[in-house]
């Protein structure tokens, strides 16, 4: 079945979508920028830039460190990184009601392709 894929273009050079979405929601579940970054296959250098990105992008940072404790530090939302996934979902839900119909009539004949 077709599917729907939002990306959200902010500024000129500054975008938003699936990719930086799971990103955020990967750090809020694991606590860290690196675990979020292994457990989606990806460097924390790249996962660290992508972050650094979206905290110039909106000029006030999405995720902020934690400090330290038996286990070190970490990584947490912010209250604009939780907003913006919450509204990005919020986006792809509606967009994808809006599209269903659209969207169904778009998936290849069983079997393969065209």
């Amino acid at each position: 079945m077709a599917r729907l894929s939002i990306r959200i273009d902010i500024g000129p050079d500054f975008r938003v979508g699936p990719g930086k979405i799971v990103l955020l929601e990967t750090i809020a579940a694991h606590g860290s920028i690196s675990a979020a970054g292994r457990a989606l296959g990806m460097s924390y250098r790249r996962a660290w830039t992508l972050v650094e990105a979206m905290n110039a992008g909106f000029g006030r940072p999405v995720v902020e460190a934690q400090s330290g404790g038996r286990a070190g530090g970490g990584a947490r939302l912010s209250p604009l990184g939780a907003d913006l996934v919450a509204r990005y979902r919020a986006i792809e839900a509606a967009a994808g009601a809006a599209a269903a119909p659209f969207l169904d009539g778009l998936a290849p004949p069983a079997g393969g392709g065209p």
